[in-house]
């Protein structure tokens, strides 16, 4: 962080300072402008894309962008103009952030797959770096976006702010003293895999979100991704289907007795979650040390006497931190978070309700399905459906209500580039089937 404040510190003096764009303009969006506009002077958010320009227009003037300063472009050459002339830009077409020169780094904040996907590549094949904001579409293609982003030698990277990234800096830092870390935690206040957007409406309007984003923080769907990121960036397992998921409402220093540590070791470590657990909304890392020496000094500590030992953050700060992300990526061609190579953990497709033969499926956080994490050899073994796939999928027979779905249950859409990045994950990094019987 010291380095990262005093490095973007020196581009503000400068009068150079560290320019990005954005796609997406809604919640996430929104603060994420809202911070940089008026309180990081060493960053510029020199462009917003959206497919409606009017909402990308008021993510601007919202936060107190005069209407003077904002202008719609078309073209590369209009988006630099701009930047030139000290404004702020608005577009729709997605290639114009990825082709101006200026552009040092983009930010996917959408959260939606499909979308996610086609800007994705877009930057990666101009050569941009991209900061994701986007958990879904990184726990359903990252591995195969990341091996794309290192072959053009640009970065591919998950954000600060958001859990995945927060357990990640936290992994880091325990690596980083000696100690092997064991479990990878997210603590949730809120856990019912059939809440929908009905039953979410008031709390999204609480918070001006909208009721589908909510509904899957509510029905696990969210941590599922955010879970399986966070297995793909270390390495780690999950223990169960599902991930075990403790219902605690004491403090996660509380918890190393509750995992058996063999299992751990035996899976070299997992990710997991709590429900109710303080310090909500964290995230946790247990780790066990080498010898006696480290596990003296850790008693010293006050961290107990092991074999777990418990390090937490007490807060994940979303906007506030993601900026940080972008200047690490730029200043410091520093990593937050992205897959190490093959996948380790999928998130698969569950049906919410009993379905019927002849349905479409709705999309993540809808009334129709949720998530779960699942180790990745199981998926492939089973031919499960991925989670981040499922929308749009016409049923073929009837599936009743929490079973997992399989790609034989379903007929996929056409001309989807998600799904023509799955199969090419898929193809990149194969595992070995059990032999037909």
């Amino acid at each position: 962080m010291i380095i990262v404040d005093t490095a973007l510190a020196a581009r503000a003096e400068a009068g150079n300072p560290v320019r990005f764009g954005m796609y997406g303009a809604g919640f996430m969006g929104r603060g994420l402008a809202n911070q940089v506009v008026n309180y990081m002077p060493g960053m510029h958010l020199s462009v917003i894309c959206n497919r409606t320009v009017e909402a990308a227009i008021e993510a601007y003037t919202q936060i107190g962008v005069p209407r003077a300063q904002i202008v719609e472009v078309k073209t590369a050459g209009e988006l630099e103009d701009a930047i030139q002339q000290g404004k702020y830009a608005v577009t729709s077409d997605p290639k114009v952030p990825c082709q101006a020169d200026s552009i040092e780094a983009l930010v996917e904040a959408t959260g939606h797959v499909e979308y996610g996907a086609q800007v994705t590549v877009l930057a990666i094949e101009h050569k941009k770096h991209m900061v994701l904001m986007n958990a879904e579409l990184d726990g359903t293609v990252g591995p195969i976006l990341k091996a794309k982003a290192d072959a053009a030698g640009v970065i591919l990277t998950g954000c600060d702010g958001d859990q995945p990234g927060v357990q990640l800096n936290l992994y880091r830092f325990v690596k980083s003293i000696g100690l092997k870390p064991l479990l990878c935690g997210n603590i949730k206040g809120l856990q019912d895999r059939y809440r929908n957007p009905t039953t979410q409406a008031g709390f999204a309007k609480q918070w001006g979100q909208t009721p589908h984003m909510v509904t899957s923080f509510a029905d696990g769907t969210k941590i599922s991704f955010e879970q399986a990121i966070v297995a793909n960036a270390t390495g780690m397992k999950v223990a169960q289907r599902g991930m075990i998921g403790l219902d605690y409402k004491g403090h996660v220093d509380e918890m190393v007795g509750m995992y058996d540590i063999d299992q751990l070791r035996s899976l070299g470590g997992i990710v997991d979650y709590v429900v109710g657990a303080k310090p909500s909304p964290g995230v946790y890392v247990f780790a066990e040390a080498h010898e006696s020496t480290q596990k003296h000094y850790l008693n010293y500590g006050k961290l107990g006497e092991g074999p777990l030992y418990s390090f937490y953050v007490p807060y994940h700060l979303t906007i506030f931190e993601v900026p940080l992300s972008v200047a690490r990526v730029v200043l410091f061609n520093d990593v937050v978070i992205a897959p190490l190579g093959a996948p380790q953990v999928d998130v698969v497709t569950t049906a919410k309700i009993d379905l019927k033969a002849g349905e479409t499926l709705d999309g993540l956080g809808w009334y129709m399905t949720y998530g779960q994490c699942e180790n990745y050899e199981t998926v492939r073994a089973e031919n499960l459906l991925p989670m981040g796939l499922a929308e749009g999928c016409r049923l073929k027979r009837d599936v009743p209500k929490d079973q997992v779905l399989t790609y034989d249950d379903v007929e996929l859409p056409e001309n989807s580039l998600s799904h023509k990045l799955r199969a090419e994950q898929d193809a990149h990094f194969p595992v070995k089937l059990p032999a037909a019987v």
